[in-house]
Parts: C-alpha cells; sequence; structure tokens
C-alpha cells in the first residue's frame, strides 16, 4: 500500500513554513513518486524532442492537453502506463494521490443536509479525482511562492470536478518565474498525465 504520511504533513504544513526548495516527492518513502515523476518527464522529453528547453516542453504539453490535441497514443511509455495503474490500484483510500469523486463531494456537502452519497460514473466505473487535500497537494502548495499557483489549488480544494484541459490552461498562463518551479512541474505530473492516464490506461492492453 502507498502511504503519504498525510496527517504528518498537513499539521506541519499549519505549523512552520517549508523550506525554500524542499521537494516533496521525498514524503513517499516507497519511491513511487520520484519514479513516476522521472518517467514523466522521460515521456514529456521524448515526445517533444526540444532538447532542455524545459519551459518550451512543459508549455507545449500543457497547448495540446487545453486545445484536446495531444496524442495520447504516442505520449506515454509503457512505464507511465503500468505505474498509472498503481496509482489507479491504491485509490480506495480517502488519504490517496486519487479519491474517489463521490467521496470527494461528499466531503463538502456533509453540513448541507446531502440526500446520500454520489456514485459518479462513467461507462459504470467509478470516477476518480486527484486528491486537492491530501497531504502531497497540500505539501507543494505549502512550499510554492506562486500566488497564482496557490489560488489554482485552493479552487480545486473546494471542487475537484475540474476538467484537465481548464487547469491546464491555468498552469500555461503562469508567469514564467513562476511556471518553472518544481512545484508547478510536480503538480503537472499528477493532476494533469497520471490524471489522464487512469483513464486511459485501459487502452493499452
Amino acid at each position: 500500500m502507498l502511504y503519504f504520511l498525510v496527517l504528518f504533513i498537513s499539521s506541519i504544513g499549519h505549523t512552520q513554513t517549508f523550506e525554500q526548495n524542499f521537494d516533496c516527492l521525498q514524503i513517499d518513502n516507497l519511491g513511487l513518486l520520484k519514479k513516476s515523476f522521472d518517467s514523466f518527464e522521460t515521456d514529456l522529453f521524448n515526445h517533444y524532442k526540444f532538447d532542455n528547453d524545459t519551459i518550451k516542453t512543459y508549455r507545449t504539453f500543457l497547448s495540446e492537453v487545453y486545445s484536446l490535441s495531444i496524442n495520447l497514443r504516442k505520449l506515454p511509455s509503457s512505464n507511465s502506463i503500468e505505474l498509472a495503474r498503481v496509482f489507479k490500484k491504491n485509490a480506495t483510500d480517502r488519504n490517496s494521490l486519487w479519491v474517489l469523486l463521490s467521496q470527494y463531494d461528499d466531503e463538502m456537502e456533509a453540513s448541507r443536509d446531502a440526500s446520500g452519497p454520489k456514485e459518479n460514473k462513467q461507462g459504470g466505473e467509478a470516477v476518480m479525482t486527484f486528491n486537492y487535500r491530501g497531504g502531497f497537494i497540500q505539501c507543494l502548495k505549502n512550499n510554492s511562492t506562486s500566488e497564482g499557483f496557490k489560488d489554482i489549488i485552493e479552487t480545486l480544494e473546494y471542487d475537484g470536478n475540474v476538467s484537465p484541459s481548464l487547469i491546464a490552461q491555468r498552469l500555461h498562463d503562469l508567469p514564467t518565474e513562476e511556471f518553472n518551479t518544481h512545484e508547478v512541474k510536480s503538480f503537472i505530473a499528477y493532476d494533469i498525465y497520471f490524471s489522464i492516464l487512469l483513464v486511459i490506461e485501459k487502452a493499452f492492453g
């Protein structure tokens, strides 16, 4: 099972400021976050072939996501697909990187006399959303100096049912000095790339 020390990260997020350049991938003692982030970057640079131009590579990827022109048959490697399946398998615990959208929504509606849990499904399969309230994403937010990036996360904390294309456009439009940070890149890797792979992994056999 994959655990991210959620309670610990959440608590220190409220009591102290993370040191500058703290790598949130380190909160996973099993190494899955680091392994999957490396796989994501390898896929990106192999596909777009802009050498070491990180900003152009990332922004081209985001542009293709929000314009719906991305080639999802050629971009992901078999390694990234397998890692997405690991994440999907672990998306049953409320503290995992991805959670059921119905559970995520119910947390917000618990005090609104909700009629009962919603079964958000697509083609008979439960819909998952990135866990914007979890320890990993809170680590990224607390360690970031970008108010624009923090605003994106805070918006998603209240509504997790936002399409990757809309999120990609907002990320793409961040100022370059805010965009070119490890926190934003890590967020793109999981909330955009692996969130998409969780949906399409079955197409790869």
